[in-house]
């Protein structure tokens, strides 16, 4: 793998990275403290890929960037590769302000609205009973029962009516270019990929990153679902597709090339993980949250431990799924997992 651009964009400015196609940045407020994302030329305006949280800040630098690097012309597109409100917070934002069109695959669409309109003021019960099913401690399982949960709302633009629909193998136009759509799984239902016919580009979102490996999260809302099977599938599935001449346009860190090899270090990565759970079940029952330190092999923080949870029981669902593991009892209403 290589890094053809080193320093990623100051804040309000952006880089060049192909003909047409400009990468910039904007803050979030967590460990992982960015997004990229990207705008490409078209005709007198710009198709912009993802946009950022909905915040002041965010909202701000949008202005900076409008009024500098794309030089005062429209945003005509907006494409949200997935529904994650980093990536389509701003969408209706765009809509509302300059009419921009809405590209997202169906499903990814209807979540981020649904999501959107779902204020809770307080963890609903199927959450509670999820989080103490995977062992979250009693102490910080009462605190989230009292503390008002993250609403999407609180950080994505109200989401229009209307969109343009993504399907897998699609053919698309935008940025001067003809594009390929490969969905794919796991981090997030129908992430659109999107492989240039023209040149070297590939737009991966968060589905092709570089050095980090994206959440793999069983959440209350489908607490049987195998992400980390449905992850596996896509990377093999775009293994088919990925050539080492790509320069890859992720959703964060830096665009790279070589990613035949970095898919198959995404594959391995989680293989590596599945073997060393599995071997530490058969010499003790643990908790989906007391698979932490075999899973991640670090210490987990409070600001980590959320996604944490719902990794560690996607990977226990999925070794479920192959018959490795089964319940072998509970503990304080927290399901014990052996293999």
């Amino acid at each position: 793998m290589a890094y053809p651009f080193d320093t990623p964009p100051a804040p309000g400015k952006a880089v060049t990275v192909a003909p047409g196609v400009l990468w910039m940045r904007l803050p979030l407020p967590m460990a992982l403290d960015h997004v990229n994302v990207y705008a490409l030329e078209d005709g007198d305006g710009w198709t912009l890929v993802d946009t950022g949280f909905d915040t002041p800040a965010c909202r701000d630098l949008w202005d900076a960037l409008l009024a500098g690097p794309l030089a005062g012309r429209p945003v005509r597109r907006v494409i949200g590769t997935h529904h994650h409100p980093d990536h389509i917070g701003m969408a209706g934002w765009f809509m509302a302000r300059d009419g921009a069109d809405l590209m997202m695959s169906r499903t990814a669409w209807l979540t981020a609205r649904m999501l959107v309109l779902d204020r809770q003021d307080r963890a609903s019960p199927e959450s509670l009973a999820f989080w103490r099913r995977a062992g979250m401690p009693a102490d910080l399982l009462e605190r989230r029962a009292a503390e008002r949960p993250f609403n999407f709302a609180d950080v994505v633009h109200p989401l229009p009516l209307g969109f343009a629909r993504l399907t897998d193998g699609q053919p698309v136009s935008f940025g001067g270019r003809r594009w390929s759509v490969a969905m794919g799984h796991g981090h997030a239902p129908c992430h659109a990929t999107f492989w240039s016919l023209d040149d070297d580009l590939v737009i991966g979102g968060d589905q092709l990153l570089p050095s980090i490996s994206p959440n793999l999260g069983v959440y209350a809302t489908e607490p049987e679902a195998d992400p980390v099977g449905e992850w596996l599938e896509s990377c093999q599935r775009m293994l088919g597709l990925a050539e080492t001449r790509h320069l890859v346009l992720p959703g964060h860190k830096l665009p790279f090339t070589g990613l035949p090899t970095r898919l198959r270090q995404l594959i391995d990565n989680h293989h590596g993980a599945l073997d060393r759970m599995t071997a530490a079940l058969r010499d003790e029952p643990r908790t989906a949250v007391g698979c932490f330190d075999i899973l991640f092999k670090r210490r987990i923080g409070a600001g980590e431990f959320g996604l944490a949870l719902v990794e560690a029981v996607a990977h226990v669902n999925h070794l479920r799924r192959q018959g490795i593991v089964t319940q072998a009892g509970e503990s304080d209403g927290a399901l014990l997992w052996g293999a």
